[in-house]
């Protein structure tokens, strides 16, 4: 896929979805306030369920062109939408803690999304906005990360998507530079998650 089609899919999408995606945004922050506020600790990660869902099917679904948006990009949205949903039921009592340092850097960032596609040069409609698929996995990665247990299956996908930041070079979206440093941040989490892990399954074995 060339940087023309990327920007293209792009322009279309955000044509066409930008009242939905102003929606989903607010659904987000409330969903993280009454996370924090109330008793319904899930409600965050269920909406990330949501948006993972929404990006897989209209993003890469409905505006896809591409075989790599359609058998790549795809999958690994809806499975991390289910994934997420999946994480909403089962760990429904998870506290939501409070952001460390980093991880309030990586919300800063994911907030200066728009703002740096703008410097960058790009006009709506074909400028990253909050809800599309780069900065959605950021927000996945940076929210999911306040949560005390993780799934690793769910950190893979989040994680390998992150990576893909590193197309920023060949698309002229430099603000994908986000994603990599938060796909970066994933691999730490996923890494730290699997030594938890085995060191939980030391002491069981002693």
């Amino acid at each position: 896929m060339d940087a023309q089609v990327f920007w293209r899919v792009i322009g279309e999408y955000n044509s066409a979805t930008w009242s939905v995606q102003i929606a989903l945004l607010v659904l987000l922050i409330i969903a993280v306030l009454i996370s924090y506020k109330t008793s319904i600790r899930f409600a965050a990660s269920f909406v990330l369920g949501i948006l993972h869902l929404f990006i897989g099917i209209v993003f890469f679904g409905i505006f896809g062109t591409e075989p790599i948006q359609k058998y790549f990009a795809l999958p690994l949205f809806l499975s991390c939408g289910i994934l997420f949903l999946y994480e909403a039921t089962v760990k429904r009592n998870d506290i939501l803690q409070k952001p460390n340092r980093l991880q309030i850097l990586l919300l800063v960032l994911y907030a200066l999304y728009p703002i740096c596609s703008y410097f960058l040069g790009h006009q709506f409609p074909q400028i990253v906005t909050y809800i599309m698929p780069c900065p959605v996995v950021c927000l996945g990665i940076s929210i999911y990360s306040l949560y005390p247990r993780k799934n690793k299956a769910l950190l893979v996908l989040l994680a390998v998507w992150g990576l893909t930041g590193v197309k920023s070079i060949f698309f002229n979206a430099y603000e994908d530079l986000i994603l990599l440093v938060c796909g970066m941040y994933g691999m730490f989490l996923l890494a730290k998650e699997v030594r938890i892990n085995k060191e939980k399954s030391a002491k069981i074995g002693c």
